[in-house]
């Protein structure tokens, strides 16, 4: 990847100018059968319009606290990135309360009501479907996101020295970020061309890591296992063949 790129956004941009194409996050969710995979250019498609509509539509500001309270999916993947193109915190798993605004998931909307900013809930469900009837209070995201645009770019430059995520107790700046999943990566043994199967939840930097930064970083892909519990050794071993992995972290 680009030795320049000094946070999460640029690291997508230079995915994209290397390979669009590619498989970047296939998504897979053992509750339930669901298996989504996107490539670079499908991904970077989501985290602009994702971008759009918090820059425009919540008027989300650099500087800015979002409180994510999602699980390991691959729409959570889709949100730290528009957070890290706008220059917005992401708080992940964070106090709704203290923050600017918050995006939840089905799970915990009563906990994302302590939020006084702008609320977003996703329904999680397949192939980005919305809910039966938006939760009061919030703006359903399948419903908002498909008419934002699909290019974007920021108000303000996004100061990679500026706080860029927080979890687990820790708090990264962008370049920070970016040096942390590098290092990461080369731990893991990750190059160009790498799939990184994890089961890990993110609500740790580990989760986070494996499940997202890293294989961008490497420029390689994830494939990001919800529920992966469920699935038995022989299940796992026909994944990691036929997903073509070559690492794993689970």
């Amino acid at each position: 990847m680009n030795p320049s790129d000094r946070t999460a956004a640029d690291l997508l941009r230079s995915a994209l100018a290397a390979d669009p194409a590619r498989p970047l996050v296939t998504f897979y969710d053992d509750a339930t059968g669901e298996r989504v995979e996107l490539s670079v250019a499908t991904f970077a498609n989501w985290v602009a319009k994702t971008a759009n509509l918090l820059q425009g539509d919540l008027a989300a500001e650099p500087g800015d606290r979002l409180a994510l309270l999602l699980p390991a999916h691959w729409q959570s993947a889709v949100w730290l990135l528009a957070c890290a193109s706008v220059g917005v915190v992401a708080d992940v798993q964070g106090d709704p309360a203290a923050a600017d605004l918050v995006v939840s998931g089905p799970d915990t909307l009563e906990w994302a009501r302590a939020c006084r900013g702008e609320r977003v809930a996703l329904a999680l469900r397949p192939l980005g479907g919305r809910f039966p009837q938006a939760p009061e209070g919030f703006a359903d995201y399948a419903v908002e996101v498909p008419s934002q645009g699909d290019r974007f770019a920021p108000f303000a430059p996004v100061d990679p020295d500026a706080p860029a995520l927080a979890v687990g107790g820790d708090e990264l700046t962008g370049a920070g970020l970016v040096a942390r999943a590098r290092a990461d990566a080369e731990a893991l043994g990750l190059v160009p061309g790498s799939r990184l199967l994890t089961g890990h939840t993110y609500d740790t930097w580990e989760g986070l890591s494996t499940g997202l930064f890293a294989p961008l970083a490497a420029g390689g892909s994830v494939v990001l296992c919800r529920h992966l519990g469920q699935l038995d050794a022989e299940g796992l071993a026909k994944r990691v063949e036929s997903e073509r992995v070559t690492d794993t972290a689970v």
